[in-house]
């Protein structure tokens, strides 16, 4: 046996080297860009933290909601006070939280790290102060996190003056998966640009993301693409205190110029309720992202022009539809029945232009001429519209005089169309718009616009100014709502 012993020595020897070198030996790591979602590599060890967000959704006279994406499920709350002068508020207000005692229940985010939690018991007129906790833990960020509670002035006052900041296709690049050439999207300083403004409302107007081919056609995938979106450092401040509604267009939907045939427009629809926070979708029987909320005395009615679209190159008969026959019901049905002074239309692409050649409401007439017969036959007063889509910004006039169609229009129809954010910009000083109104069109250059509504209830006013990237004012129009009224 001893003869053995050398050998056995060496054999250990050798063994223990070897798990030495094994050991030290580096490991693969694959290489991962900066930009793709945000997950913890390991759950079980990271602790959770806020991705994207806080984003202030909706708002009431007394409720308002609060969306937050963590990296991983982890309970969510908020601790909110009021900073508004009880005396400055034109009713009596009850309760006014302060930092110390005001704090949510406490919710668990979801698999997505997505959560919304509602505030249902604001006083009106208020403007409130957040913070958000993540498991126990308060985010810090450096801008102010603020909602308000519309004021009640029914009754009492005149309607508040407030700001709706407006833009449409919103592009951000990651380049492993974008077309190669020039990143199409750039200039995302725009987002804080607008936060500066300090808008009360943000409007989106479609195309809110871009979903790329590598997204489509799955889900989970489609999901990325949002939260990667959703995460963009510019657009932070902007998110954490206006109060954002939203509809889509095709890119946040699924490929370009898609429709109904969409095989995942269910998950869509899904999706889309889970990144935004609008009060309502849809109807009980009739799916879509449609739905209308009121800012003290505007109404915005947001049209779902994808979900029940027939092809846009189908056959131009009396079934081809970009809103299916349920949802131009539900609008005129609307408009009919709304008090307010100014019935704002807002949709994916634009309503008067008629132009066939790209993805307007020209290419589906029955819906077009229904919408615009309906408006001047039941007298429905105070209808402006508001589209993106296009990648250049223009403002358009119809009257009976001028329109392309037999209507009997008892006032001018405007359409505002405000468009891109940071997707490419589109020269469109060749297209033929015959009612484009002189001096509004923006064409190649990113921008973005704000409706400003002001004036006492019966001469109420809104201003359309358009800004670039830095803020700068390129133009500015107005439109009284004494001059949208049918006369007796």
């Amino acid at each position: 046996m001893d003869s053995f012993r050398p050998y056995v020595r060496f054999l250990l020897t050798a063994c223990l080297i070897g798990v030495a070198l094994v050991c030290a030996r580096p490991t693969s790591v694959r290489a991962q860009t900066s930009d793709t979602t945000a997950v913890p590599s390991d759950p079980a060890t990271a602790p959770p933290a806020l991705q994207a967000g806080p984003m202030v959704g909706y708002g009431t006279h007394r409720t308002a909601a609060v969306w937050v994406q963590t990296t991983a499920p982890a309970p969510v709350h908020l601790r909110y006070w009021s900073v508004t002068p009880t005396d400055s508020v034109t009713t009596r207000a009850g309760v006014i939280p302060d930092p110390d005692t005001s704090t949510t229940t406490q919710m668990i985010t979801g698999r997505d790290g997505i959560g919304l939690i509602r505030l249902t018991d604001l006083e009106p007129g208020h403007t409130y102060r957040y913070q958000v906790f993540v498991d126990g833990s308060k985010v810090e960020r450096p801008y102010p996190l603020e909602f308000q509670s519309q004021a009640l002035w029914q009754w009492r006052t005149d309607p508040p003056a407030f700001d709706v900041a407006v833009g449409s296709c919103a592009y951000v690049n990651q380049g492993i998966y974008d077309r190669p050439g020039k990143p199409y999207g750039g200039e995302y300083e725009i987002f804080e640009t607008i936060a500066a403004a300090n808008p009360d409302v943000m409007l989106w107007t479609g195309d809110n993301t871009y979903l790329r081919e590598v997204d489509w056609a799955d889900p989970a995938t489609m999901n990325d693409r949002y939260a990667h979106t959703r995460k963009l450092p510019e657009l932070q401040a902007l998110l954490g205190r206006t109060h954002h509604y939203a509809t889509w267009d095709d890119h946040d939907y699924g490929p370009n110029n898609s429709d109904r045939s969409y095989p995942l427009k269910g998950a869509a629809l899904d999706l889309f309720q889970r990144y935004w926070a609008n009060l309502t979708y849809g109807l009980p029987d009739v799916p879509g992202v449609f739905g209308s909320f009121t800012w003290n005395d505007v109404e915005f009615f947001l049209m779902d022009n994808r979900y029940h679209r027939s092809p846009t190159t189908a056959p131009r008969d009396e079934d081809k539809t970009q809103w299916g026959q349920a949802q131009v019901q539900w609008l005129i049905d609307g408009l009919t029945s709304s008090t307010a002074t100014f019935k704002v239309v807002v949709n994916g692409g634009q309503f008067l232009n008629p132009s066939t050649e790209h993805e307007t409401l020209a290419r589906f007439p029955g819906d077009r001429e229904r919408l615009l017969n309906a408006i001047a036959e039941r007298d429905i007063e105070g209808v402006v519209l508001l589209s993106g889509d296009r990648h250049f910004s223009e403002m358009a006039r119809m009257t009976a005089a001028t329109a392309d169609v037999n209507v009997d229009l008892d006032y001018p129809l405007y359409e505002i169309t405000v468009s891109p954010l940071t997707a490419g910009a589109y020269d469109g000083s060749g297209e033929k718009n015959p009612f484009r109104m002189d001096g509004t069109l923006v064409t190649g250059e990113r921008n973005y616009g704000m409706l400003s509504f002001s004036g006492p209830r019966r001469d109420r006013i809104l201003t359309v100014t358009v800004y670039g990237v830095n803020g700068e004012p390129i133009w500015t129009r107005s439109i009284r709502a004494q001059d949208l009224t049918v006369e007796d």
